[in-house]
């Protein structure tokens, strides 16, 4: 177990902690569940940057950290999505959330079919994550008023953020495409 690596423990262990600030539907509590989403999206970037500047890579660490990320953001947005109660804030949920599913469902696939086919994160892949990550934090901020004016700047940016899920989720469809078709022999 190294730094980085319980930087990314610590990051679910926040999950259950937001979560309930969250529900408990203080007047506190909205701006207290942001703030701990935030820190956690931020130990995000810092698991990774101490990996790769410490040269602590490692496959748990490899394997933990998107399905940290996931975590993270699912639960967000599942609590949004009931504490919101809206088809505007849902539809990008879904997208966001579906996306998530079928890229892990094809990750597993192709390291089933001995898939060398891997996909860098892109720079745009990057921007998608970071505006995910700050329309949630928004969005946890402030009741679902939809008159407030944050909560609109929360939906725009969600909206923006599943607009790039999609376009990252053909990415990856693409470069698996020939795989898809039938081009690689399962594992014997």
């Amino acid at each position: 177990m190294n730094l980085p690596n319980i930087i990314t423990i610590v990051r679910i262990l926040l999950i259950p902690v937001f979560v309930v600030i969250f529900l408990m539907a203080n007047s506190w509590s909205y701006l207290a569940a942001a703030t701990l989403f935030a820190l956690a999206a931020a130990t995000d970037w810092l698991d990774g940057y101490l990996a790769r500047k410490l040269n602590q890579t490692t496959p748990f660490g490899a394997f933990i950290d998107p399905v940290a990320d996931k975590l993270i953001v699912v639960s967000a947005l599942v609590i949004l999505i009931a504490h919101h109660n809206s088809i505007w804030l849902t539809l990008p949920s879904l997208v966001i959330i579906g996306r998530e599913i079928v890229i892990s469902a094809l990750r597993e696939w192709m390291a089933e079919m001995n898939s060398s086919v891997t996909i860098a994160v892109s720079y745009l892949g990057k921007i998608k994550t970071t505006l995910q990550m700050v329309a949630i934090s928004i969005l946890l901020s402030y009741p679902p008023v939809m008159t407030s004016l944050w909560v609109q700047i929360g939906y725009l940016m969600l909206y923006l953020a599943a607009v790039m899920t999609l376009w990252s989720m053909t990415q990856y469809l693409r470069a698996a495409w020939p795989s898809l078709r039938g081009g690689l022999n399962p594992k014997k």
